[in-house]
């Protein structure tokens, strides 16, 4: 799990963005919110070995500018403290005996965001899914996986 954060960091600063490190992903149980955590920065931190049937979360916060941020007093909505943009999902994991499986996706009829138009859509790396990336209707082509 500890891997995670790595890539999420990688990418982001390549993009010339940060990550808020006071937040992270997390196991989905009986318990909201469990272990594994995953933090979404290069780490070292012991958080498990991925396993079949384990459900979690990814749900980094992307940042513009700083990763400092601050928290509203609803205490639920998170805001960087220089006012730079930031984007943040969240998106449910399930491995599988042959893969990875993604738990929140899209319908057939949602809008196809400018990101998916080249891409597609993931659709995940298990054998039952057959391709990583999968077209949405009025989108060019999707991208095989590998």
């Amino acid at each position: 799990y500890k891997e995670i954060g790595g890539v999420i960091e990688a990418a982001s600063s390549a993009a010339g963005y940060s990550t808020v490190r006071s937040f992270c992903g997390h196991g989905v149980g009986s318990v909201f919110h469990t272990t594994p955590n995953i933090l979404h920065y290069k780490n070292n931190e012991p958080a498990g070995v991925m396993e079949e049937g384990h459900t979690f979360t990814i749900e980094p916060m992307i940042c513009e500018g700083g990763a400092g941020h601050v928290t509203w007093p609803d205490d639920w909505t998170a805001a960087t403290k220089d006012g730079g943009r930031t984007a943040q999902f969240e998106h449910t994991l399930l491995i599988t005996e042959d893969g990875v499986e993604p738990l929140t996706g899209k319908l057939e009829t949602s809008p196809v965001q400018f990101w998916e138009e080249e891409k597609g859509v993931w659709k995940g790396t298990g054998k039952a899914k057959g391709r990583v990336y999968e077209g949405l209707s009025g989108a060019p082509g999707g991208m095989q996986g590998s």
